[in-house]
């Protein structure tokens, strides 16, 4: 298959070729080309050339087009679920389209069929209850239970795109016991993800795009991260390695007892040139601190200074102009302007030094500004007038992450700053914040990822319950320390 938009060639010339009972594991960076790939076999987009999509059953006999697409199933990651609905109502959900008319639930029917789809996959929980209740790996159960319901032979192909994205350790053991299910079954698996190590526990094979072709197909049983790694990115990724300073900076940043909705009595102070991680599950308080600090949470009590200047509450306009910046969680809703260029996001938080005379604006300069700083990231494709929604997630983050360190903030707020994003753009956004840490940025690193915090941090503060429970320095982080103190762990000496 070959898909090409203007300007960009997004697949060229690929095939993926997925066996009965096999999981396939479809990897490679954002930009890549895995998204138009699922995009064409749903039959969202049209390819340019290639047989899209073909199916063989077990008697060997084949279907193409429209009559193969019936054959897929597709579980993307928002799962596509009502939350409001039941999960017996949310399986009643399209059985007009599968011939099964607009006939009113039969609830003692529907519940006890219900229950057996999901008993299907070694699960048992309340069918009655609202999908918006229940564990996020329940919730990816339910929507595979609903793709699968209807099947009339076990030669389906069921494609998952990044399904664990909102599951945690054993949420995602639960996940990956129903894939194993259905791969037994006989239907094959394609899984889209970017966690590495969920990879190589799940998949028996890995595919791996890089820029819109094909450059490995392998069995995971001959590769480990490292290896995956570089296949993925055409290289190897070094570690991130912290350069020693000299003697204690000044404090930058200065916070007493402020309190919010979960954090609780919280302190600290931030010296320029210094990664302080914030770690913790979630619900600690972790995710509440950043948008507290900057101002887009409002917070009880407290002082929060910079430079010696007391930052007012619920003020983002004063904390950008003291030298503040933020990247949050959710980039697509809260990080930029989607329906924007990136020329116009990148410029939007400051344009002094872009307007002329009388406020005009120097479309020159502001368009030389946008180039520099999409050569310093590593932009792909590298098109300023193209709107940041039609981006790869890594993108997307790159263009959040210049767009402030543009400005030369005195303090960076980053919450999960690789959350979604492949190796390849993880890389480069350690780089970006590295390279801030040296001009003497402080930072503030939010994140559920204890290798990142690993990686990056001068020290790390872990919540539990809205408190500090653990201040851990360089010299003694750990992964398994991090996880021990979010969990509150003790061992008994």
């Amino acid at each position: 298959m070959s898909k090409t938009f203007p300007g960009l060639k997004a697949l060229d010339d690929v095939s993926l070729e997925v066996h009965s009972g096999e999981v396939v594991a479809v990897l490679g960076h954002n930009g890549s080309g895995k998204s138009t790939l699922v995009k064409i076999l749903a039959g969202v987009y049209q390819a340019d050339s290639g047989s899209v999509v073909e199916v063989r059953n077990a008697e060997g006999q084949l279907a193409a087009g429209p009559d193969a697409r019936s054959d897929l199933h597709f579980i993307h990651q928002d799962l596509g679920l009502a939350d409001i609905l039941t999960t017996v109502e949310n399986l009643g959900l399209g059985t007009a389209a599968r011939g099964r008319g607009f006939a009113p639930i039969h609830s003692r029917a529907e519940r006890r069929r219900a229950q057996e789809l999901i008993a299907r996959f070694g699960v048992n929980f309340d069918v009655t209850v609202p999908v918006g209740r229940l564990s996020p790996a329940h919730r990816a159960i339910v929507a595979i239970a609903r793709a699968m319901d209807g099947w009339t032979r076990p030669d389906n192909v069921l494609v998952l795109d990044e399904p664990t994205t909102a599951l945690h350790g054993d949420e995602v053991q639960v996940l990956f016991e129903a894939v194993r299910r259905v791969a037994a079954a006989g239907a094959g698996v394609v899984f889209i993800s970017h966690r590495l190590d969920e990879v190589l526990a799940l998949a028996d094979r890995v595919v791996v795009l890089r820029d819109g072709r094909v450059v490995a197909e392998e069995s995971t049983s001959n590769l480990d991260h490292d290896q995956i790694v570089t296949l993925i990115a055409g290289r190897a990724i070094a570690d991130i390695s912290l350069e020693a300073r000299g003697g204690p900076a000044e404090p930058v940043l200065t916070v007493s007892n402020i309190n919010g909705a979960e954090i609780i009595d919280f302190s600290m102070t931030l010296r320029a040139g210094e990664i302080v991680g914030i770690g913790g599950i979630l619900g600690s308080g972790r995710e509440e601190l950043a948008p507290l600090l900057f101002g887009s949470k409002y917070r009880f009590g407290g002082l929060v200074e910079i430079g010696g200047e007391e930052l007012i509450s619920d003020d983002t306009r004063a904390a950008i102009e003291s030298g503040m910046a933020y990247v949050p969680a959710d980039r697509r809703k809260s990080g930029a302007v989607m329906e924007l260029s990136v020329r116009e996001n990148l410029t939007l938080p400051m344009m002094r030094g872009l307007r002329r005379a009388f406020g005009r604006l120097d479309g020159r300069a502001e368009r030389a500004e946008t180039h520099s700083w999409m050569q310093i990231v590593g932009l792909r494709p590298p098109n300023p007038e193209q709107a940041l929604k039609l981006f790869s997630g890594g993108n997307q983050q790159k263009v959040v992450l210049a767009k402030w360190l543009r400005v030369r903030p005195r303090v960076l707020l980053l919450d999960e700053p690789t959350q979604g994003v492949d190796v390849g753009a993880k890389a480069a956004i350690y780089e970006l914040i590295m390279a801030a840490r040296s001009d003497g940025t402080a930072i503030l690193l939010c994140s559920s990822d204890t290798k990142e915090l690993v990686s990056l941090c001068d020290r790390v503060l872990v919540f539990k319950g809205g408190r500090i429970v653990s201040e851990v320095q360089r010299g003694e982080l750990t992964e398994e320390r991090l996880v021990r103190d979010e969990l509150a762990l003790e061992t008994r000496k």
